[in-house]
């Protein structure tokens, strides 16, 4: 199984559910979670909130992602 890939991918699927400017539902596998946490890519995703926090690199590495997986927006 190829996690850096599984972590893009989860990374551009959070991308798509942006919302408040740099959160996004947190609706995906922990471990996926945690990964992209020690990347420094998401403020740490254990705690209350049904969201979580992109990082300013986490949120561009996102924006690419998702546009290299699903084309870029119109």
């Amino acid at each position: 199984m190829d996690l850096e890939r599984i972590d893009e991918a989860t990374l551009a699927l959070l991308y798509l559910g942006l919302h408040d400017g740099t959160r996004a539902w947190k609706s995906f596998d922990w471990d996926a979670t945690d990964r992209l946490h020690a990347k420094g890519l998401i403020a740490d995703p254990r705690n209350k909130a049904k969201s979580l926090v992109f990082t300013d690199e986490g949120l561009a590495a996102a924006q690419g992602a998702s546009e290299r997986l699903f084309g870029k927006e119109e």
